[in-house]
């Protein structure tokens, strides 16, 4: 098996064109140095770039529905931010108490866990600068945050010895961090358990952007919002949803002058 074929396994072909783009500016660089004299990335087939055809997401009713399914679900709080900042997994797991005021009622997205097959990165830092970003939190989330902290507080007079705090907030009965992949495998199962569609844990941020589209927000805030580098990636995922929002608009303005037609 090529390291590309093995590669393929746990990321997808436009991530994998995106790693050996960035091998081959090294190795160039490499190569300007005078260390090596020639670039190995460049006998290498590229995997064939996906097109992208469109995110999947979950409507309003949809998504009311999943948010009772997994009540007092491991997954329960995670889901949550999920649907309602349309965060990132690797956002969602790496968020720490020290991220949160409840004073200001705001939280900062400033670190990331991502688990490649069964290692972790924990990381200081956010996919692009946009990323990092502070949000607001309204009631829903300061409770959901109150009772996860109760919890972990029990948790912790329970094992005293054996408890682990590293100041995670989606963590197990014994403090230790929710295993990112684990996520992803018990979102589908819940899915498939409630008979709901099924979309990756990652359709959940598209699922926020298009109920967002749908209340009335811009493209521009919805960048916003979900930490896009900038606006044009926002339209690029979403500009389908936005032409269907305009057209619900037109029906609605057409219905409303419609006797002045000829």
């Amino acid at each position: 098996m090529t390291a590309v074929n093995f590669k393929l396994e746990t990321a997808s072909p436009n991530t994998v064109r995106k790693h050996l783009w960035n091998l081959s500016k090294c190795f160039n660089s490499a190569i300007k140095q005078k260390l090596i004299t020639f670039n190995p990335v460049k006998g290498i087939d590229m995997p064939k770039k996906i097109k992208y055809t469109g995110a999947k997401f979950y409507n309003e009713r949809q998504i009311d529905e999943l948010l009772e399914v997994v009540k007092n679900d491991i997954l329960e709080g995670i889901i949550l931010f999920g649907v309602f900042y349309g965060m990132r997994r690797a956002e969602i797991m790496g968020l720490k108490w020290s991220a949160i005021s409840f004073e200001n009622k705001t939280f900062t997205i400033q670190h990331t866990v991502v688990q490649n097959c069964n290692k972790i990165y924990h990381k200081d830092s956010t996919k692009n600068k946009s990323s990092y970003r502070t949000l607001p939190m309204p009631g829903i989330i300061i409770d959901m945050l109150k009772r996860i902290k109760r919890n972990q507080a029990q948790n912790k007079l329970l094992q005293p010895n054996d408890y682990v705090d590293d100041g995670y907030i989606f963590t197990r009965a014994d403090g230790r961090l929710i295993m990112p992949n684990y996520v992803t495998k018990h979102f589908k199962d819940i899915l498939i358990k409630n008979k709901l569609p099924i979309i990756r844990l990652h359709d959940l941020r598209h699922s926020a952007a298009s109920y967002l589209l749908y209340l009335g927000f811009s493209m521009k805030e919805i960048q916003m919002w979900l930490g896009h580098g900038d606006i044009g990636t926002t339209m690029n995922i979403y500009g389908h949803l936005d032409i269907e929002a305009k057209r619900n608009i037109a029906d609605t303005l057409n219905e409303k002058f419609k006797k002045f037609g000829t």
